[in-house]
């Protein structure tokens, strides 16, 4: 069982004096505070290693003023902003915003759009999204207007689990009154469509503390003879199977996959099939045998030219900050020998730079 210290939280010294309207704000963040400690036993919840946690001693009307008159400074006084809203839980933002209004009467994100612009700007509002409205906001933005941003479709879609998804799919049609499934459907094709479709309807099993290795044999038997054994590619066994089973499961199969082939999973997807059915297996195998290292690959491509690609940059350091970015830093450091933060160091500047450098949350 998990003693959590009044510390920990926030409280002051003196709890048991804490006034009604403060111990709710508080037993609200022993709540989330408890929610980074989830332990992975056997249940559908991934255990969590965020780099962004709740705010000690946090004073959501203190935050509020000094965002107020940040904003109101003459060229906006954007340290203030980056460090506040980077150091503070997504609840506890809201809770500023919140402050804020009342404060101001006026919305907050309202007022930091019209403060801000460019890549810091897309940080901070990125920031006063929960992770599930700011991954469906980016699903959106990459099926809106003429053509569809594969790319970023691909790594949203593929890189989240089932509880990330489900999620997700409620809050998108809470946002933007539309269906996810459709609006994935009316904006891709083939089989590169079918994979996302199955995907989305979240139908993966839940992991089991059973291992059932007839099943294991005849999975990675089955991926073996609806693609490298014969002429053409079964896709539709290949979907099924990579969309249905749990993630446990799927990382036995592929170590079994190579006893039937000559090559493993992701060398018999090069052979099989081609551009974003390709990208798309791909991507989801590497996220069931490694998911954080993932994104430690995604966060190195993006950082190896001359500055760098920002959206992506930008999209991984918000979307994971509360979720797992810690793991992710520590698989970069393994990958490229160099830290995640003096690469972001490297690649990027001024207040763009230290708000990513803040959610990174120290060097390695």
């Amino acid at each position: 069982m998990w003693v959590v210290s009044c510390w920990e939280v926030g409280f002051s010294t003196d709890c048991p004096q804490t006034s009604k309207a403060t111990w709710k704000v508080k037993m609200a963040l022993v709540s989330e505070f408890l929610g980074q400690l989830t332990l992975n036993l056997g249940g559908s919840s991934e255990p969590k290693y965020p780099t962004v946690v709740p705010f000690p001693d946090f004073d959501p009307d203190k935050d509020a003023a000094r965002i107020e008159t940040a904003i109101k400074t003459k060229g906006v006084d954007e340290q203030t902003i980056v460090d506040i809203l980077t150091k503070r839980s997504y609840p506890q933002r809201r809770e500023i915003a919140f402050a804020y209004e009342k404060r101001v009467k006026k919305d907050m994100i309202s007022a930091l759009k019209g403060a801000l612009s460019g890549s810091l700007e897309s940080v901070i509002l990125g920031l006063m999204k929960s992770t599930a409205q700011f991954d469906a906001t980016e699903i959106r933005a990459s099926m809106k207007g003429l053509g569809t941003d594969e790319e970023t479709l691909i790594e949203m879609v593929c890189s989240r689990s089932n509880d990330e998804l489900m999620e997700i799919k409620k809050v998108y049609k809470e946002l933007f009154k539309k269906d996810l499934a459709k609006d994935v459907a009316g904006d891709t094709s083939g089989n590169f469509a079918k994979l996302l479709l199955a995907l989305v309807e979240t139908k993966r099993d839940e992991p089991s503390s059973v291992v059932d290795y007839e099943k294991i044999d005849q999975d990675a038997r089955a991926l073996y003879e609806a693609g490298v054994k014969r002429k053409g590619t079964d896709v539709a066994t290949w979907i099924s199977i990579m969309s249905e089973r749990s993630v446990p499961h799927l990382q036995k199969v592929f170590e079994r996959y190579k006893s039937y082939s000559p090559y493993d999973m992701k060398e018999s997807i090069r052979k099989e099939v081609k551009g974003d059915l390709e990208k798309s297996f791909l991507t989801l195998v590497e996220c069931f045998e490694n998911k954080q290292l993932y994104f430690a690959s995604r966060l190195s491509d993006a950082m190896k030219s001359k500055g760098a690609k920002e959206k992506v940059v930008t999209r991984i350091m918000v979307s994971r900050c509360e979720v797992d970015l810690m793991k992710i830093r520590s698989e970069f450091k393994k990958q490229t020998g160099k830290s995640l933060y003096q690469t972001i160091a490297e690649h990027t500047k001024g207040d763009y730079q230290r708000a990513l450098l803040s959610l990174c949350g120290g060097d390695d």
